[in-house]
């Protein structure tokens, strides 16, 4: 996903504020989860599921400033029936170098809060998506 840096994403000193990568990883999570054919919305109205971030650890290498272009991937690398390990990272656009790595996991609520498993298409999808190096983890998905 590319996005660019706006001013209301920088501090004072025209660098992006290190709480606006967790929005930048959001919007590409949700995009990433959409390409699939599964929107936030439609989880909700037609299998009351939510999904909400359980732990995320960030790794900030480099500043991305005012204007800049950058690249944000989606990378899964684990899953279970009701949560899902992702690698996330962050670039100038058409450059190599990682600026900032999120290893997030997130997870499937129900509207009362309570823990539920993955509708079983989000299941399969997730397990085409993850790499062959992490084919182990999709026996996680088994219903």
């Amino acid at each position: 996903m590319r996005i660019r840096v706006y001013y209301e994403d920088t501090d004072a000193g025209g660098i992006v504020y290190y709480a606006n990568w967790l929005r930048y990883f959001e919007r590409a999570r949700t995009d990433w989860l959409r390409a699939m054919g599964f929107a936030h919305r439609a989880l909700a109205d037609e299998h009351d599921v939510l999904l909400v971030v359980r732990d995320v650890s960030v790794d900030y290498r480099r500043p991305a400033r005012l204007d800049d272009e950058l690249d944000v991937d989606v990378r899964p690398v684990a899953a279970r029936r009701a949560s899902c390990t992702l690698w996330q990272s962050a670039r100038l656009a058409g450059s190599e170098d990682v600026l900032v790595v999120a290893q997030l996991r997130f997870a499937a609520i129900r509207r009362d809060g309570r823990a539920t498993a993955f509708p079983r298409m989000l299941q399969l999808r997730i397990g085409e998506s993850l790499p062959a190096a992490f084919g182990a983890t999709t026996g996680d998905i088994q219903a």
